[in-house]
């Protein structure tokens, strides 16, 4: 079987709730950012918000990318690891259910990572994350025939946190330059920048052939203040870029060529998973036989819907019609 994009993430469920400040306030966590806790800081966080009304499924940034094609009719394939319990069972389904091909083993002891997502009426979230055995993710784990069967390898930043996740994305890496497929990698988060920029700039200046990022990622990584800047510093060393900028759009650079793609007006709800939806719309559209413009404006309508609703899935999926409508825009 041929696929789109095989995505390569920390397998989370995304527990997701309406919540106020005070809420936030009384966790003690730094509000609108990504935290790493232990299981223990995870449950109580997950009892603070338990009687509010919840939003559960499959999650993590390379996997919202993968659902996101699926949903608009690509073939998509996923490698992250969960347990044999309850939550690894309900991520694994919520997968597959939308055709996503997914065969990582499940780890036989530990529990199954979660992000609870906290969001404040300004549509800020709140990410408080618990990796359990998603880090534990190998380079055993990614399967070189789905490698050798896509036409994009698409690896989230949030890997490179630890030894083992790392290793299996250079292993995908390695394998993708093996069989020719494609890398599109995503920055991830402003810390990753900040904490990896070395290493991030070798993978830009090497293997990486679509390079995904958003416009504080940007401008950490170069170290410059004008969006089109950085899109032209990040462009000299990768094929193509693309630097989302909330509602004032994206910059795609390709083939030397800088194209502006305009935002879309919408009532912010809750930002989860925007940049995800963003590289999902763009993947499946430049995977499809769309142009690079009309990739990123396919991605755009796809960002401005994930807002304007509670969570990272689209509640309601694009047409084929409504596709194509967007790509003759």
């Amino acid at each position: 079987m041929q696929f789109d994009v095989y995505g390569i993430g920390n397998a989370l469920v995304d527990v997701q709730a309406q919540v106020s400040d005070e809420v936030v306030q009384k966790t003690g966590f730094e509000k609108g950012i990504m935290t790493l806790v232990d299981d223990p800081q995870q449950k109580e966080v997950l009892a603070a918000i338990s009687d509010l009304p919840l939003n559960r499924c499959a999650g993590g940034s390379a996997a919202n990318t993968i659902v996101g094609i699926a949903d608009f009719g690509g073939q998509a394939a996923y490698c992250g690891k969960v347990a044999a319990d309850e939550v690894g069972e309900f991520f694994l389904n919520d997968m597959r259910k939308t055709g996503i091909s997914i065969d990582v083993p499940p780890a036989t002891a530990g529990q199954s990572g979660t992000c609870a997502i906290m969001i404040t009426p300004d549509a800020q979230r709140t990410m408080i994350t618990n990796l359990g055995v998603s880090s534990s993710l190998a380079p055993d784990d990614v399967d070189e025939e789905i490698v050798k069967c896509s036409s994009y390898v698409y690896i989230e930043g949030y890997l490179f946190t630890n030894d083992t996740t790392k290793a299996a994305a250079y292993r995908a890496i390695d394998l993708a330059k093996k069989h020719g497929t494609k890398i599109a990698f995503t920055a991830s988060d402003p810390f990753l920048v900040n904490m990896m920029r070395e290493e991030m700039w070798e993978l830009i200046k090497g293997p990486v052939d679509l390079f995904f990022c958003n416009e504080e990622e940007a401008m950490s990584l170069t170290q410059k203040t004008d969006p089109i800047e950085c899109a032209s510093e990040i462009h000299k060393h990768s094929e193509n870029v693309a630097i989302t900028m909330g509602a004032r759009g994206s910059i795609v650079m390709n083939d030397g060529q800088p194209l502006s793609v305009d935002g879309v007006d919408t009532d912010a709800v809750d930002t989860t998973g925007a940049g995800d939806m963003y590289a999902g719309g763009m993947l499946y559209g430049i995977t499809n036989g769309l142009s690079w413009q009309q990739a990123g404006h396919l991605a755009s309508h796809a960002a401005a819907r994930i807002v304007s609703q509670l969570g990272a899935r689209m509640n309601k999926k694009f047409t084929q019609s409504e596709i194509e409508e967007l790509a003759n825009h």
